[in-house]
């Protein structure tokens, strides 16, 4: 698919930056939505989901539940470090069996079957907060932890998943002590600060990409880090940031389909029809980076549309309202579009 010969003139009155961008994701990715032709935002649309939740108790985020390991002590942090650098791709190939878990007497896909694979780990003496461990796994042991039912698939990108592991375990021992506390206390309740150490310091959260020449970042696993730790601890300890409202949408590929399933989101006819043929789209790909930069912005514009209704809530708690309801299957659902990658 060639590039647009010229933006949308409408875009620009809407993509307007905030005050403040000390993340970057906001500045990087408005060039781009002002720029491509290939999904447009549809500000109707958007009003008009922000005006039914408006109308709508607020659902309470359930943070990490039961499904997660959680004990107050630097092993959550490293635990929910594990998750993360594990938390992307769960979806099969066209007509394949999906990775599953079960534990506990239910069974368990997606984000949900990994904390529970990880916590069912720990249960069975797993030392999965142990860093010396980590950085030493074996990919038998690591098969284990996925263990799956006989009438399940493997993980996607197992091999990639075994490296990030081996990572963490690597740079926690070699930077930090072995504890992640360490990190976070050295950011002094930065949650900005938080997100661009764990793509300094963890090459596999590095999920910037390049989009005619310029560096785009979209820090979905770094970002969604800090929001679980926020989550972990209760918002105070090492789970305590001063800014929280300066991360993003953690830009995947479930948010998409869901506001594109609302009408917030237009595909270009071309686009429209690679993604519902559920045809690969190439990482780092003009239309993988517009999907994504089109996601971000349309979280940004939920957040403005319901801070004007005198709703306040930050990027994270929007995304996490969407994710949740992206897991009701519609009946007229569309596909999600297709890109293999460690990022999300």
């Amino acid at each position: 698919m060639s590039a647009p010969d010229s933006p949308d003139p409408d875009i620009p009155a809407i993509v307007t930056l905030p005050a403040q961008d000390r993340l970057g994701v906001l500045s990087a990715t408005a060039d781009v939505v002002r720029a491509t032709r290939l999904v447009r935002l549809d500000h109707g649309a958007l009003d008009g989901l922000a005006a039914r939740w408006a109308r709508d108790p607020w659902p309470e985020q359930a943070g990490l539940d039961a499904l997660h390991f959680t004990d107050g002590t630097p092993r959550t942090a490293n635990w929910v470090l594990l998750l993360d650098a594990l938390n992307f791709c769960f979806w099969p190939d066209v007509g394949a069996p999906r990775w599953r878990v079960e534990w506990r007497g239910d069974s368990y896909d997606g984000y949900a079957a990994l904390a529970a694979a990880l916590t069912r780990a720990v249960e069975q003496g797993r030392p999965l907060w142990d860093a010396t461990y980590l950085a030493q796994i074996d990919s038998d042991d690591l098969r284990d932890i996925l263990r799956y039912p006989p009438e399940a698939a493997e993980i996607p990108l197992f091999e990639a998943r075994l490296a990030n592991v081996r990572e963490v375990g690597r740079v926690l021992c070699a930077t930090y002590g072995a504890e992640f506390t360490n990190a976070i206390e050295s950011v002094s309740g930065s949650a900005v600060a938080l997100a661009w150490l764990l793509a300094r310091e963890f090459p596999s959260f590095h999920d910037v990409t390049h989009w005619r020449g310029q560096p785009i970042p979209f820090l979905k696993r770094a970002q969604i880090c800090v929001a679980d730790l926020n989550a972990a601890f209760g918002g105070v300890s090492w789970g305590a940031f001063t800014d929280l409202d300066q991360l993003t949408a953690f830009a995947d590929y479930k948010l998409p389909q869901l506001l594109r399933h609302a009408g917030a989101l237009v595909y270009a006819p071309e686009l429209a029809a690679r993604v519902d043929a559920y045809a690969p789209i190439a990482a780092g790909s003009e239309e993988e980076i517009a999907i994504r930069a089109a996601t971000v912005w349309a979280v940004e514009l939920l957040r403005r549309a319901l801070a004007e209704r005198d709703i306040q809530r930050t990027p994270a708690a929007i995304d996490y309202r969407l994710w949740a309801e992206s897991q009701t299957k519609a009946p007229d659902e569309r596909p999600y579009h297709r890109t293999r990658t460690m990022y999300y």
